[in-house]
Order: C-alpha cells, then structure tokens, then sequence
C-alpha cells in the first residue's frame, strides 16, 4: 500500500475528527481509509488513532505523527509545485555542447538573449569537437554535423550543412584546379584527422550516386579552424562547410572547386537524451535554434 496515500488518510481522519468524513474528502470508502490506517499503524508499531463509535482521537504519538506527517505532505506538495511550475516557466541549469566553430558562431551568439528571455534558466556552454557522452556526461543537448551513429540517443535534425571545397588562389594557381572527383588524388587535401567524417572520405556525387573519394596530403587537424586557417594560407584544399567559409568565397579568398559534382547537404542535429519528458528549457532552446536557422537570410548574414 502506498505510504503517501496512508499518511494522507492518517492526516485527513486526525484533522476531521471522523473517518467518514475523512472518506469523503479522500474520495474512498470508509473501509478503505480504515484499512490505510491500520496499515500505517502496523508499519509503524504504534497505536495513532484511538477510534470510537462517535469520533477519533489522537494518541500521543499520533499527536506527533500528525505534525510530522502534515510536514512531509506539505514538501511533497511544495516539490510537486515547483515542478509542475517549472513546465511553464523555464528553469534550471541547461549544459549544451557544440563542436567549437560552429559553437563560437551559431551558439554562443544566441545564448545571452536566450537567458534575457528566460532569466530563471542558467547555461554553461561547451565547446569542444570531440562526440561528447550525454548520459554519462550530464549534458541536455549536443550539436552535432553529420552523419549520426549513435543509437542510444535522439537525433533531432535542425538544420542542413552543405559542404564545398575550398582553395585559397594562390593554391590552385600553383597546382591547377581539380576537374574532377578523380584529380583530388594529385592534391594536397587538409584532413580533419581521425576522429571526423572525413576519416571516411570526401562526399562527392558522380555518375547519380554519393561516393567516399579517399584523399591525402600532409596536414591533418581535428580542430575546423585550423584547417580553415591553412586552406586561407594556401597550404591545400578543405572540405569545409559553406557557413564557415561562404564570406571568405564572396570576397575571393577562396575559391570553391567540384562544386558540379557537391553531395547533398547533411544535417545539423541537436542530440538529446531522450525525446519524452524534456526539462521546457531544453526544448526551448531547440526551438530557439530551428527558428534561427530555418531563416535563409541567418545563414547569409552569419
């Protein structure tokens, strides 16, 4: 039997004198508070209630039962509050991981209004290009580009990141333009390293289907940045996504190549724990990033 419902049962007969009455209030038969009360009182092995034909009474101990039991109720019913609250009016610590360029400019940027909006809800931001562990770590939400291979959490896609090749001038005036998926084999190509989608080639469409063309160069790093950073210096191409490098394409710092043979875009995703019962901050916030990134003009001015 369930030990809240004995303790409201218990507080309800003490403070209404009469187990009819305290029937009635609960919305149970009096047999069953009687057998509720019976039940506390054996668990507890002592004597609460002192019963007559006309009216209850308390004993000593359940004098002080009742001051304790009527206190528990009350936090239960404070905590249920808080709660139930806290599904309309965000609140909480919200931990978001983001891969670190992406983080610094499509996240970050967005969290002091986010806070502004919502100043009961608190936000620490990490960012990071290693596939962080959401259950293990403790994050509510992860931002991740690309491919997804893990099961054990939801994938909610909230944007699309297609994905160009770059060269700086300076580069391709050097080495000459690639025509063809097939001549990145005579190329210096900047890999990501080990840990991200490039380990398993570059996307490319020929002949109506998306291949793995394998690439190699001497230069490899798993932070974007980096390999942004050596593509604008002229050290080789990079298989970037067009929000990083769009800008610098506009202005002539780098020229996109193969551009005829591009895969269509993969996704931008907010990895989650689980879909059901999210905390409304954390789906306030996924809603906050599709509504900016589901703007064509975001991704034009950003």
């Amino acid at each position: 039997m369930d030990k809240f419902k004995q303790l409201k049962s218990f507080v309800a007969a003490a403070t209404l004198g009469s187990l009819s009455a305290a029937a009635r209030a609960e919305g149970v038969a009096p047999a069953m508070l009687g057998r509720r009360i019976n039940a506390l009182e054996e668990r507890l092995g002592i004597k609460l209630l002192l019963r007559t034909t006309r009216r209850l009474t308390l004993t000593a101990e359940g004098n002080d039962f009742l001051e304790e039991a009527q206190r528990i109720l009350r936090d239960l019913n404070d905590a249920e509050t808080r709660i139930a609250q806290g599904s309309v009016n965000p609140s909480g610590h919200l931990r978001i991981s983001a891969p670190a360029g992406f983080g610094r400019r499509h996240v970050a940027p967005l969290l002091p209004d986010f806070v502004t909006t919502y100043p009961d809800v608190t936000i620490a931001l990490d960012l990071s290009d290693r596939l962080v562990d959401l259950i293990e770590e403790g994050y509510d939400c992860a931002i991740r580009i690309g491919e997804l291979d893990d099961s054990q959490i939801v994938g909610l896609r909230i944007a699309d990141n297609k994905r160009v090749i770059v060269a700086a001038p300076s580069y391709l005036g050097q080495h000459g333009r690639p025509n063809t998926p097939a001549d990145l084999a005579k190329h210096n190509c900047l890999s990501f390293g080990h840990q991200g989608n490039q380990s398993r080639g570059w996307l490319l469409t020929e002949d109506g289907q998306v291949k793995a063309i394998r690439v190699k160069g001497n230069l490899a790093c798993s932070d974007g940045s980096i390999l942004h950073k050596w593509a604008l210096a002229g050290y080789g191409l990079a298989w970037r996504s067009l929000w990083e490098v769009r800008e610098d394409i506009a202005t002539g710092r780098l020229v996109s190549v193969l551009d005829e043979y591009a895969a269509p875009a993969n996704g931008i995703f907010a990895m989650l724990p689980e879909r059901k019962h999210l905390p409304l901050r954390v789906r306030l916030f996924v809603d906050m990033l599709r509504a900016h990134y589901a703007a064509p003009s975001y991704w034009e001015t950003h």
